[in-house]
C-alpha cells in the first residue's frame, strides 16, 4: 500500500515537472490561504502560424489557448499568475492570447521579467493587475515586417489597422493614453536606426502601462487579494 502510494507521487511529481518542461505551467496550492493558483509563462518569442526555428526559445500559442480556456473551465482554479520575459513575436497570436487572459472571469495579475517587448506589452497590460520589476524593460515600437519598405498603399492601411488593434487594446486595458502611446511607438531618437521607446521599471509605470513596480512577492500578495475578494463576492451570491 505504501509502495503504490509512493508510486503515484512519483507519477504526479513526473507531470509536473513535464508541465513545467513542455508549456512552462505549474498549479500551486500550498499557500496559507488555500488558493489555487495556475502560473503560466510567456517566454522567449511568440511563436504563430509559422514554425520558428528549433534554436529559437518559444511560447507556442496553441499551447497556451487551450491551457487558459481550461483554467476558465476549471473550478478548482481561483487565480492566474503570469510570468512575462518576451521579445515578442507573432501579432495574430499574441493578441488572441491577450484577449482571452482579459476576457477570463478569474484573478489574474501579471509579472515583467527581463522584458515584454513588441506584442508582449498588450499580453502584460491584459490582467487585472501588472507589475514590473525595477530592471525588467518594455519596448514599444510600430508594426513591422522584417525590416520590409512598406511601399504600397493597401500593405500601409494594413499595417496600420493592426497598429490600432494595439493601441485600442493596450489603452483599454491600462491607464496609458492612446494617443500617448502612438507618440512612443513613433520616437526616433532612442532607438538606433528604428522608431519606438525602450521604458524600464519605474517608466512603465509612469507612463500608465504597468500597475506596479515590484517583484514575484507583491505580485502573490496582490493576486490572494483580489482572489480572497472575488471569493467573498461569489459567497454573497
Amino acid at each position: 500500500m505504501a509502495e503504490k502510494k509512493e508510486q503515484e507521487a512519483a507519477e504526479t511529481q513526473e507531470k509536473k515537472n513535464e508541465a513545467i518542461r513542455e508549456f512552462g505551467e505549474i498549479e500551486l496550492k500550498n499557500n496559507p490561504q488555500d488558493d489555487r493558483i495556475s502560473m503560466l509563462t510567456i517566454i522567449g518569442e511568440i511563436e504563430g502560424h509559422d514554425c520558428l526555428p528549433a534554436t529559437t526559445k518559444t511560447t507556442k500559442y496553441e499551447h497556451v489557448l487551450p491551457k487558459l480556456a481550461e483554467i476558465e473551465d476549471n473550478q478548482d482554479v481561483d487565480g492566474v499568475l503570469l510570468l512575462l520575459n518576451t521579445v515578442g513575436g507573432d501579432v495574430e497570436s499574441g493578441l488572441a492570447i491577450a484577449e482571452l487572459v482579459a476576457s477570463l472571469s478569474k484573478p489574474t495579475v501579471s509579472l515583467v521579467l527581463g522584458g515584454s517587448h513588441s506584442i508582449g506589452v498588450p499580453l502584460a497590460v491584459s490582467t487585472d493587475c501588472s507589475f514590473i520589476v525595477p530592471s525588467g524593460t518594455m519596448v514599444i515600437h510600430p508594426v513591422r515586417m522584417s525590416g520590409t519598405v512598406i511601399g504600397a498603399q493597401p500593405t500601409y492601411d494594413y499595417f496600420k489597422q493592426m497598429q490600432n488593434r494595439i493601441l485600442n487594446f493596450i489603452s483599454s486595458h491600462s491607464k496609458a493614453d492612446a494617443q500617448r502611446l502612438e507618440k512612443l511607438m513613433m520616437n526616433t531618437g532612442m532607438l538606433t536606426k528604428d522608431l519606438g521607446t525602450i521604458l524600464v521599471g519605474e517608466e512603465a509605470v509612469q507612463e500608465g502601462l504597468i500597475d506596479e513596480v515590484g517583484g514575484v512577492d507583491r505580485a502573490f500578495a496582490k493576486l490572494h487579494d483580489l482572489i480572497q475578494k472575488n471569493k467573498a463576492f461569489n459567497d454573497k451570491k
